[in-house]
Parts: structure tokens; sequence; C-alpha cells
């Protein structure tokens, strides 16, 4: 018998299993398994404040250059620690960091209020942290208009100045009544200017509602009530109405205008204590809910705010406000509502003096997050301040970074919205720098790059449950892998996101070799191609791999179509084969593998799966130049036999 005949012949017996597509297939997280200090989404960032120059600008009155610089430096630093979002304080003192027709430029960036500053300094710092896909979430601090309490020393055209009637003292500061409707419209209307013309990621309240109490005075809104709290029974409920509105509108105007930005309040870590209300946290401090008229937890009932990062600034064992106890609470508060539990991290008190002796411990913060980890519903942290980040005392950041931010993070998703259809990688090239990759644009927001080490036809979807094999995102449409070892041989796939995060599926990998890795692909149109006259050309399916592909008709005939390869050493290679697909190409097409203990045959459907690489199997190759792949045309099934390109790839041990 024919050595192909007795081929078919086993082909038929046996009944080789047809090739699968190495599409990822749908798998649940809970079918991998995750590294927690790896996750794929995780909110990471930092409050830079700007009142009292605390961050950023670090002085009033420096040049454009030194502003900008300084500005470029704290971006830089949150990158480098994995971070992917900045809290930046646009609006600190009623005042403003772009340039408002509402409000006065902030006396923070050139020493004098209503001063232009040169530039536009919001403008400037979106695309900075775009540039770094960092998010940019604006920070407004929605009552204070002056750390005094002489309006005086207001420049003469501020809103408050104007409005006498708008504003009381308290405990040494100038501040907007939250109880007239005429003041909420205008804190709503300045912050909707920033939101409308900038292309912010995110809005951020503080937690200075009314004024946090002091001692012995009394808040002078009696006045106010008596015009406007009709229908509540006492002042302090109406005080927390008055909050309630200005959340509940400034969300619903945040989202009409765009729907894709996150709106946010950091409030006090205490809403109430248990022994005042059985739904309170077991806690003892001050309660916002009663103190400064913040009803937090309604917020999120209501669904008034895409998240909240309540301040937990305690430690773990703080016997009046114990972390682990509030985060739990907190993580109760947001479960099942929809909305999102980010932490704020008081970076400030690692390693500063004054502070508990916990706070002298480098694994405080540290262990913070080992806590959050207990509450699925925490999606990340917020660190105050920059400046603290930066100091590293003690080596507290060091040590939180170290054991949990050592790989990059993508946000958490917002909304439902459709996912972005997955990218193609174009050119992978090592060079001095790395390995350089590129994809067209495809209008998605951001891009994630993986790497998988060795080469892959197929990716794993364990291997993107979490993010031990993320390298890092760009809105670029490109990106160099800089930790590529000069002999590494690597698989790469990237993914889209589109504005909220959704995720595409990955790209086809694209592999990159060392000098002593192997992986060739021979086409239809390359010389190692070898068919007889029988085997026609065609490009009718966009399915092909380069310029065409070859196809002939079934016969009982030895007509192979041969693909030649030069093959380095004896070893395992993997070989896969890729092929246009349609309805009426060839059911049970044969490919022969050449291995060394004889040749091999494997059945492939070609009525489906075409347009990417299928693997064939691994096998065992000989060393020398030969035919390695063949594709058969005696089959006794119908429909044309399609040979396109294989790809030869070593296995490395």
């Amino acid at each position: 018998m024919h050595p192909l005949r007795t081929i078919l012949a086993t082909i038929t017996l046996v009944l080789t299993a047809l090739v699968v597509p190495t599409t990822t297939p749908a798998v649940s997280a809970a079918a991998c398994t995750m590294d927690p200090a790896t996750p794929k989404r995780q909110l990471r960032g930092m409050w830079v404040s700007s009142v009292a120059n605390i961050d950023w600008p670090s002085s009033a009155g420096l040049s454009v250059a030194t502003q900008q610089a300084e500005f470029r430096a704290w971006l830089d630093l949150a990158v480098s620690k994995r971070m992917n979002a900045v809290f930046v304080q646009v609006r600190p003192t009623a005042d403003a960091f772009w340039p408002s027709s509402y409000e006065p430029w902030s006396q923070w960036l050139t020493g004098t209020q209503g001063k232009d500053p040169g530039y536009d300094p919001m403008a400037f710092m979106v695309a900075e942290a775009h540039a770094r896909n960092l998010e940019f979430h604006a920070w407004f601090n929605p009552y204070r208009i002056a750390n005094d309490d002489d309006p005086t020393k207001l420049v003469a055209t501020h809103p408050a100045r104007q409005h006498p009637t708008w504003r009381f003292a308290y405990g040494g500061k100038l501040v907007y009544n939250p109880g007239i409707p005429e003041v909420r419209d205008f804190i709503e209307d300045a912050i909707m200017d920033a939101v409308t013309r900038y292309d912010l990621d995110g809005v951020h309240l503080d937690d200075y509602f009314y004024p946090y109490p002091v001692s012995g005075q009394t808040i002078p809104d009696a006045a106010t009530f008596a015009q406007y709290g009709g229908g509540f029974a006492g002042i302090a409920d109406w005080r927390r109405d008055n909050v309630n509105l200005l959340v509940r509108e400034l969300g619903q105007r945040v989202h009409a205008a765009k729907s894709w930005v996150a709106f946010g309040i950091s409030p006090f870590g205490i809403w109430r204590n248990a022994s005042t209300d059985p739904l309170g946290s077991s806690t003892s401090g001050l309660q916002s809910y009663d103190a400064i008229y913040a009803d937090s937890r309604l917020w999120v009932k209501q669904g008034w705010v895409d998240y909240l990062a309540p301040q937990i600034y305690w430690n773990i064992g703080y016997s009046a406000a114990d972390y682990a106890v509030l985060t739990a609470w907190w993580s109760g508060v947001v479960r099942g509502t929809g909305v999102s539990l980010v932490v704020g991290q008081a970076a400030y008190r690692a390693g500063a003096s004054g502070q508990d002796a916990a706070w002298q411990d480098p694994a405080e913060l540290s262990d913070h997050l080992y806590d959050n980890r207990k509450h699925p519903e925490v999606a990340g942290d917020v660190y105050f301040s920059a400046k603290d980040v930066k100091a590293n005392r003690i080596g507290a950041i060091a040590a939180l970074v170290a054991a949990h931010y050592t790989k990059p993070a993508l946000p958490p998703v917002r909304g439902t919205a459709a996912a972005p259809a997955a990218p193609t990688i174009t050119a992978a090239t090592r060079g001095s720098g790395g390995v350089a990759l590129s994809w067209p644009a495809s209008g998605a927001t951001a891009y994630a790059i993986y790497r998988v080490d060795g080469s892959q036809s197929a990716a794993d979807p364990c291997a993107y449950a979490d993010a031990r094999n993320l390298l890092g995102t760009t809105r670029q449409t490109a990106f160099t892998d800089a930790t590529a070892t000069a002999a590494g041989a690597y698989t790469y796939y990237v993914t889209a996101l589109n504005r909220t995060h959704q995720e595409s599926a990955p790209s086809a990998g694209s592999v990159v070799t060392g000098p002593d890795a192997f992986s060739v692909v021979v086409d239809n149109s390359d010389a190692g191609f070898a068919a007889s006259t029988s085997w026609g050309t065609s490009s009718f399916s966009a399915q092909l791999y380069g310029a065409d592909y070859r196809f002939a008709d079934p016969v009982a005939a030895s007509d192979p179509a041969w693909y030649k390869a030069a093959i380095p050493s004896a070893g395992s290679y993997r070989v896969e084969v890729w092929y246009a697909a349609n309805a009426g190409y060839n059911s049970a097409t044969p490919y022969i593998v050449a291995a060394s203990g004889g040749n091999q045959s494997v059945v492939v459907d070609q009525r489906t799966g075409g347009g990417e690489w299928r693997t064939l199997g691994t096998y065992t190759l000989n060393a020398g130049t030969y035919n390695v792949v063949g594709v058969s045309r005696w089959t006794s099934t119908t429909g044309y036999v399609i040979a396109d390109a294989v790809r030869i790839t070593k296995l490395t041990p």
C-alpha cells in the first residue's frame, strides 16, 4: 500500500480529533486560581491638595514652568507606585484652577486671588494625567470660601462679596450657607463649568459639608431655617436635606452631561455610632450624620453616588474607631447597591511624629490592604496626600507597594457599556530597549498589554483573571516592554478598554523569540512552499494569511502541498496552521507532519475556524531543512482543500 494511503487509512480508523479554535473561551473567575496580591481591577489613587499649598503648587507665585514641572513629578510618582488615578483639588476655597466665569483664579496659584497664572492649569493637568493613562478626578470643596473670616480679603469680584447674604462666618472661616437654594445652584453651576469644558474622569467632593463643630459656637443659620425650613421638625433634618439636595442634584447633572464621569464623595469615616443608631458602626467617634449633617449612608442607599471613599484614618485595633471594624461596616453599607467602596487611607500618619505607636509600624498601612482583601466590596484605596506618599516615612509606602502593588491594575468597571472590539498587534520587535509593540487605533480609550512567557498559540483565559501577566496600560497605540530579557521568548496580547473600563477580548498573540528560540512561518507564497499545478491560487476569502492562498479539489491520489523549513535542532516543536474557512470547503482535510518517528496526520475541518492560527499538536522534529508539513488532497469528503500558511515553534525545555 502507498504510504499516503496508509496514512489515510489510519485517519479513517482512528478518527483523529478535529482542531479546535484558539479563541479565548468564556471562563468564570471561580475557574481560575487568582493571586490576591495581583488583582486585575483596583482603584489606586492619591489626593493632590492645593489648599494652603499642601502638595501642589509647593508655594504660590511659582513660574509656569516650575508649576508644571512639579505637577508632572507628582504624576510620575503616582505611576512609579503603580497607581491609576489622581484626585486633584481644583476648587479649594470657592475659587478655580481653570478660567472660570463663576469664580476667581485661586490664590494658591499666584499668591493673589483673581490673578491669571498665565496658562490653563486644568487643561494642562488633564492632558498630562491622560498621557500617563491616569484617571483625573477633579476634587471640589463645595462650601468653603476662605480659611479666615475676613470677607475684605476676598477679591472684589468674588461672589461671596457680591452676595454677602450667601455666606456666614464660623470657626474662623467663611462658608457658603448650604440652606440657601441660590447658593446650591451656584455651587453646582461652578462645578459643572469644569465638567462640561474639560475631559474629566471624575467629580470628587471631600468631607467638608456643614463646618465641623467648634466648641462654644453655633452655626448662624437660624434665619435661613426660618425662611426655608418649612416642613422640617428640626434644623438638623433641614441641614441634612440641604446637603442631600446638593449631592443628588450634582450627581444627576454630572451624569446628564457626561454619563461616563464618575461622581463620588470622600466622607468622614464614621456615619453614626451603633450606640446612637443600630444601623451605625461599633465605634465611639464623631458622627458625621449629626456633626456635619452628612448622611453618607443615605447617598449610597439612594444610588446618588458612583462611589464613596470614606476617610478611615484610624489604625487597626484603635478602640474608638477600629479600621477593621469600619471597613467591614462600610462594606456592608455598599453591598448590593451598585455603589463602589474605595478606602481613604491616612498616609499622612505613617511614621509621623506625634502619632500613636501603631503608626510607627511600617506595616500598618500595608495591613490595611490585607484587611481589605476580606471584603470583596472594597474596590481600592486613595492616599492622603501626595507629599506623604513621596515622603515614604519609615518605609511604609514602600512596604505597601511591595506587598500589594507589584503589578499594575485596571480601574474598576463603571456601568454596563459594551466592551470594545479586540485590537490587532501589527508589530512586535525586539530592540536594545526591549520589545516594541504597536497596533492600529481602534477607537478605544486605552489599551492593556499582557505578556506570557514562552510562545503560545492561544490565549489562556486564566492568564487574564488577575494582573500577574499585565505589563501596563496606555492611551497610545504603541508600548515598549523594557523588562523583556534579551534571551526570553514571550507571547504578547493587547486588549482595548473603553471610557468606563470595559475590556475587550485579547488580541491574537504575538510571539517574540530570543536568540536561542525558534519560530518560523512559511506562507504559500514563500520559497519553502511547493505544490503541483493542480493547486489553484485565490484571494477570495478575507481570512487569508498574506496576499493569497492555494486550493485544490479532493482526489484519491498523492498530490500534497508541502511546507519546507530549516529546523535548527532536534527537539519538541509546536505546529500550527492557518487557512481560510468557508462552508463549502473540505470537512476532513488531511495535514501531514514529518515527525522524527514517522509521518503523523491530523484531520482538520476547514469549513470553520479559519483566519487564525490553529494548533495541530506538538511533535519531535529532526534537525535539517526538509518538508515538515504537508496538506493532502487525498480525502473522500467534498469541498476545496486549502493550503495557506504554517507556523513551527520550538518549545523551550
